[in-house]
């Protein structure tokens, strides 16, 4: 799946699914070693642990973040 992001940096989200659990995740744009970080993080938990945990970060005074994006991503499959 690839998910173009929305008010932040980078600007899409390829995603990879087994089911329900992430297989894969990567970032087009953006930090780029932090992004790998947290696509490495996610990978093999639950969609809806992930959700969980990322959803409602922000960057700075942007009202979502790239994690933000990524439970937002997840939420739409």
């Amino acid at each position: 799946m690839t998910y173009l992001t929305r008010g932040v940096c980078s600007q899409m989200i390829n995603i990879e699914m087994d089911g329900d659990i992430v297989k894969s995740v990567a970032f087009k744009g953006g930090c780029h070693g932090n992004l790998q970080g947290i696509g490495k993080l996610v990978e093999g938990m639950h969609k809806d642990e992930v959700i969980k945990r990322l959803e409602g970060i922000r960057c700075g005074f942007k009202a979502t973040s790239c994690p933000d994006q990524l439970a937002q991503a997840l939420k739409s499959l």
